[in-house]
């Protein structure tokens, strides 16, 4: 060894010398044990309801025990009801976790969520539409004017804030949101006041629920879902660049207004099918994001995976609850969501860890 390395000094203050900081590895494992969750979870859909078949019975019909297949009643439950409200809470987790993680990230905002971009007031205010002046009846057609109303709403939303000289700024966006959703909620309540019967099913829509969801309704939404998810990782590398605020990201070559736009359009289309699905659902885009950010550090992709995957999680296991919490009849979901949503927003607002990662994310 030379004098000179010998003589360097040491700036740990330690008597040691410090050592590079070693690269965090991707969250695999805890992506694995996530999907593990989801996959057991969906199990559990399957086997509990509200009905009187028991989970020995419902275990039976899936492992093929052909006097359990041959209960009709009982191949109703699993097949007709559990299947379709299991794939349904997937599909609406994966969607409200997505776009809250793209729309935190985007507007470096760690309180956005979904209707910020006036996502739910506008597909209120279609299903209104829809019952009153087009007879709309079915859930098909409601699940077709929510989303109608809902891409319809962030399309004026990113009309607006893409015009002037500050387009795609995060404040506009917000602003834009907030004003139309406003408007909407306003629309909504003029409409249903002389209109009982409207109101009434519109109320049952508006509480956010999974009952009577069909496979059926879910098909036509799956290429929408799947836009929204290419577009969405297709923009976590843009977004990393965001991190490092406007002028970071132009000196990369990135245009910021354009990332925020097409930000939006993604989390327009992906809340615009959970909505579709399950009515309004509060605090879970909010709040998967938080948790896929303690695990995923900084990863811009492996926050929107992680947020996906725990979004869904949690939407099951609250579907699961609703069932069984005043058995034999059923809580909505976003009760549920709402009531546990609220003490834990309340925890996040007084960590100051989880609020500092929240912010530099």
């Amino acid at each position: 060894m030379s004098i000179t390395q010998r003589e360097r000094p040491n700036t740990t203050g330690y008597g040691r010398r410090e050592r590079p900081p070693t690269p965090a590895r991707p969250p695999l494992g805890a992506a694995a044990a996530l999907a593990v969750l989801l996959l057991g979870l969906a199990l559990l859909s399957l086997l509990i309801g509200t009905g009187s078949s028991s989970p020995a019975r419902a275990w039976d019909y899936l492992v093929g025990e052909p006097a359990a297949r041959a209960d009709a009643q009982l191949r109703l439950a699993v097949l007709d009801v559990r299947l379709p409200r299991t794939l349904a809470a997937v599909l609406v987790g994966v969607c409200l976790g997505t776009a809250g993680c793209l729309l935190q990230t985007a507007t470096r905002n760690p309180l956005a969520e979904t209707g910020l971009l006036g996502v739910n007031s506008g597909a209120a205010f279609a299903v209104v539409v829809g019952l009153t002046f087009f007879g709309a009846a079915s859930s098909f057609a409601l699940l077709l004017w929510a989303l109608l109303g809902g891409m319809a709403a962030s399309a004026v939303v990113l009309l607006l804030a893409g015009s002037g000289r500050a387009a795609g700024s995060p404040l506009r966006l917000v602003l834009a949101g907030s004003a139309l959703g406003a408007t909407f909620h306003g629309m909504t309540s003029y409409v249903l006041l002389g209109t009982q019967v409207t109101f009434d099913t519109y109320r049952y829509w508006t509480i956010g629920s999974l009952a009577g969801v069909e496979t059926s309704d879910l098909v036509p939404l799956l290429p929408l879902v799947a836009v929204g998810l290419l577009t969405a990782f297709g923009c976590a590398r843009p977004l990393s660049a965001l991190g490092l605020g406007d002028d970071g990201a132009r000196s990369l070559g990135h245009h910021p207004g354009r990332i925020r736009l097409v930000v939006a359009a993604a989390v327009s289309l992906l809340a615009g099918c959970a909505v579709a699905v399950a009515g309004p659902i509060a605090f879970l885009g909010l709040l998967a994001p938080y948790a896929a950010r303690t695990l995923a550090g900084a990863r811009t992709t492996a926050q929107l995976a992680l947020s996906a995957l725990i979004a869904a999680d949690v939407m099951i296991l609250a579907d699961i609850l609703a069932r069984i919490v005043i058995r034999p009849w059923e809580t909505p979901v976003s009760v549920l969501l709402a009531f546990v949503g609220g003490p834990l927003l309340v925890w996040i607002a007084r960590s100051s860890r989880l609020s500092t990662a929240g912010a530099s994310a």
